[in-house]
């Protein structure tokens, strides 16, 4: 696996790439640690038809152009922000044509700059009722696997966020984004889901939430004092994944799914569209599920061990 470092970690290798917001005085983008790659500028680029990606080398944010005014997904760091601003200025694109944010979870490297999104455009920002929750208050959720590490790594609350329901269609113009509860990186994960067509084909997109197993040290997966069983809502949120209609995979991190890769021959290559991939989401979700059984294996061994 590629990008499995802790929030704790990174304290000693925090680096802004993004060099214009390294001094600023906004508290919505002031900067906060990172790893390189996740404020690495990237040229902004269609996917498929009204879906671009706007983000950074590391972290994914798409924009869907429903005709009717933008949806953005993710922002990814706070310090980030400006560029994903700028790069929907490069695609032609208005800031206050953004009337929504959708997030995937309410971690900094992909929420944190929503707020200053949110402040810009106008938007509102949406989310699971967990994700909701840590949105507003600028911090993630004590039920958070990672919540012992990143609770102090707290992130700029939006201004404005409404909840989502799991299976409801967030509607814009022409396009119909629906979200799809996939709880287990973390309470609030979400991953979404809509319908993009360019030159009469239409095809099925998948923004995938992150599926990686990892914690804060303590933190079980299996039932402990705390919570009980969290490992089969985990293994449904990832045959939830497998099993959506896809023919686009892009996960939170681009390089967790290929995505990278297949966007760098996209800047290249439009045919064949190097994104399409109809077993893209399959072949995802059996990598983590084969994490997560590692995870579960190891817990269980060292249960055994205590009694």
């Amino acid at each position: 696996m590629r990008h499995f470092v802790s929030f704790a970690a990174l304290a000693s290798t925090f680096v802004v790439s993004f060099a214009s917001a390294a001094d600023s005085p906004d508290p919505l983008t002031r900067p906060l640690p990172g790893r390189p790659e996740w404020t690495r500028a990237y040229a902004p680029i269609r996917i498929y038809g009204n879906t671009y990606y706007v983000g950074s080398e590391g972290i994914s944010a798409l924009l869907v152009d429903t005709g009717a005014g933008l949806v953005l997904l993710d922002v990814g760091m706070p310090q980030f922000a400006p560029q994903v601003e700028a790069n929907i200025g490069k695609l032609g694109f208005k800031l206050a044509d953004v009337k929504y944010v959708l997030n995937s979870h309410a971690h900094v490297d992909h929420a944190g700059g929503i707020a200053a999104i949110v402040r810009d455009s106008g938007a509102t920002a949406i989310a699971s009722p967990s994700g909701t929750k840590a949105l507003r208050e600028g911090h993630v959720v004590a039920d958070d696997p990672q919540a012992a590490e990143v609770a102090n790594a707290v992130f700029p609350a939006a201004a404005r966020v409404r909840e989502v329901a799991d299976g409801e269609a967030v509607r814009l113009g022409n396009t119909a984004i629906t979200a799809h509860f996939t709880p287990g990186h973390t309470p609030g994960s979400t991953t979404w889901t809509w319908e993009s067509c360019e030159n009469g084909k239409c095809l099925n997109i998948v923004y995938s939430d992150s599926l990686t197993a990892i914690s804060s040290d303590g933190f079980h997966f299996l039932a402990d004092a705390t919570h009980g069983d969290l490992s089969a809502s985990f293994r449904k949120s990832i045959h939830t994944v497998a099993t959506l209609p896809c023919d686009i995979l892009v996960s939170t991190h681009p390089d967790a799914s290929g995505a990278d890769a297949r966007l760098v021959k996209l800047a290249t290559q439009r045919e064949p569209n190097p994104m399409v991939d109809a077993q893209a989401c399959s072949r995802f979700a059996a990598e983590y599920e084969k994490m997560l059984d590692a995870r579960i294996a190891k817990e269980k061994a060292a249960q055994g061990k205590k009694s």
